[in-house]
């Protein structure tokens, strides 16, 4: 379950970035898409964990965040699957015009009869790219609040179309949705 927890908490740096061709009309990076499924086995309320089987077999251990309000209602026994979306668009930020850093949060958790519901978050922020390696073929982008981020770059050819200095929008689109039977 490791795996799903890292996708989650890490969802604002995910950025399943392959850095393809980039233009003045932006490029939409192919959706990723990870869905768990399984039966809650065992909950250990003191540490917010669940212990889930899933169907081949294997058991993962899932840390339940604070802001799941319904984690008591849980019971051994629950089948839950949840699926998280990252879709991700790269564009070149237009020259003079001001960053932009923004975000949107929708959520229907804890609405519903049962643990669950839905979790979106739409955000968009401008970065400067810092630094360019192409023997080790990645590229740092940098932006606001000491934003940070290095990644490998798949195709080559992008260090032709950019160079250190310059900006591009980064747009990513990621909803949670779970349900527990």
């Amino acid at each position: 379950m490791k795996r799903i927890t890292a996708i989650l908490s890490a969802s604002g740096l995910v950025l399943a970035f392959a850095l393809p061709i980039w233009a003045q009309e932006g490029v939409q990076l192919p959706t990723h898409t990870v869905t768990f499924s399984g039966t809650v086995e065992t909950i250990n309320h003191d540490n917010r964990a669940v212990t889930i089987k899933t169907a081949d077999g294997k058991f993962d251990t899932i840390k339940v965040p604070a802001s799941a309000k319904r984690f008591d209602e849980l019971k051994v026994g629950d089948k839950v699957t949840a699926t998280y979306n990252n879709n991700v668009a790269v564009r070149m930020h237009p020259p003079g015009t001001p960053p932009i850093d923004t975000v949107s949060k929708a959520s229907t958790m804890g609405q519903e009869e049962r643990p669950g519901g839905a979790a979106m978050v739409q955000q968009t922020l401008t970065a400067t790219i810092a630094a360019m390696d192409k023997s080790t073929s990645a590229i740092t982008f940098v932006g606001p609040n000491g934003w940070k981020y290095s990644r490998h770059v798949v195709d080559p050819t992008v260090f032709d179309k950019v160079k250190v200095g310059d900006q591009v929008d980064i747009s990513w689109n990621t909803d949670l949705t779970v349900k527990v039977e």
